[in-house]
């Protein structure tokens, strides 16, 4: 007579007796009291394993996230620490643009906005333009300083040799007009950015003004225009305006505007942060002080 066999499905079977051995032939392997003994521990490890509670891997989603606000939040601890330098700077410049070895003070002239119109010397041709067009000349460039605040000057600096018949030409040619503001600086093509630096520089330590405004001498500026505008942003701080743009970041060597620093902006593929194109921009007093202290 048969005894019931009990079955735990896809696990395996115990059966006590002998009354199936008739149907299956010889007793098989999985009959062995050792053996399913050895089964019947190995079924109860597990079960007991699957109710252990596992940690669960984080997902590749909950992981950018992770990211994502880690990079958030360092930008801006970024942008904190940039405001607090660019506000200990304003204060530092009262000391260190106006005062002089006496510990007097230095008064600036007070202004709404200068005007750097970057020159080269061999520009002669374009600044003339520009003189036929929208910048002022002889009593009316005065006057437009006088009675509206507005500076605007050609910027240059000097040839890499004393006494040069280029420095000499443009010392001619501000003799006749008065437009030129002269940096400490040698001119080179590749040179335009600390050119600009000591620009900014050089005007505010001359002029206490609103705003600073770079320009290409190849721009004709509506004058009008970019004063109105300049006066809707006055009573805003760290002011920076242009034509904003923002491209990718380019980390290939052979590339013709390869960037040798690549890697402060991540990894290959990211692009800039959104900035001004050269021609022209306009910056407020805060942040030229800043550059002129940090430059």
């Amino acid at each position: 007579m048969g005894v019931p066999c009990f079955c735990v499905t896809d696990v395996g079977c115990s059966v006590a007796g002998d009354g199936l051995s008739s149907r299956f032939g010889a007793s098989p392997e999985w009959q062995n009291p050792v053996v399913a003994q050895r089964r019947r521990q190995e079924r109860e490890l597990a079960i007991s394993e699957d109710f252990v509670a596992k940690p669960k891997p984080a997902s590749d989603r909950d992981v950018m996230r992770e990211v994502t606000k880690t990079h958030e939040a360092i930008q801006y601890l970024d942008k904190t620490i940039a405001t607090l330098q660019m506000e200990l700077a304003a204060k530092r410049s009262t000391h260190e643009l106006l005062g002089n070895a006496n510990g007097m003070s230095q008064q600036r002239k007070k202004a709404f906005v200068v005007i750097g119109i970057n020159t080269a010397f061999s520009s002669a041709k374009r600044r003339d333009s520009v003189r036929e067009t929208w910048m002022p000349q002889g009593e009316k460039l005065k006057k437009l300083e006088d009675e509206k605040g507005i500076i605007i000057r050609f910027m240059i600096g000097h040839s890499a040799t004393s006494n040069n018949v280029l420095d000499k030409s443009i010392d001619a040619e501000d003799a006749i007009h008065h437009d030129f503001l002269r940096l400490d600086h040698v001119e080179g093509y590749h040179k335009l950015s600390a050119k600009t630096k000591i620009f900014f520089s050089t005007a505010v330590a001359l002029w206490d003004a609103d705003f600073y405004v770079k320009v290409d001498d190849d721009v004709h500026v509506n004058l009008g225009m970019l004063v109105t505008t300049l006066g809707r942003h006055n009573l805003k701080p760290r002011v920076y305006i242009g034509c904003m743009k923002s491209g990718p970041v380019l980390a290939d060597k052979n590339a013709k505007y390869h960037e040798p620093e690549f890697w402060k902006f991540g990894e290959d593929g990211n692009k800039y942060f959104r900035h001004a194109t050269g021609q022209i921009y306009a910056i407020s007093k805060d942040l030229a002080t800043y550059i002129s202290i940090n430059q």
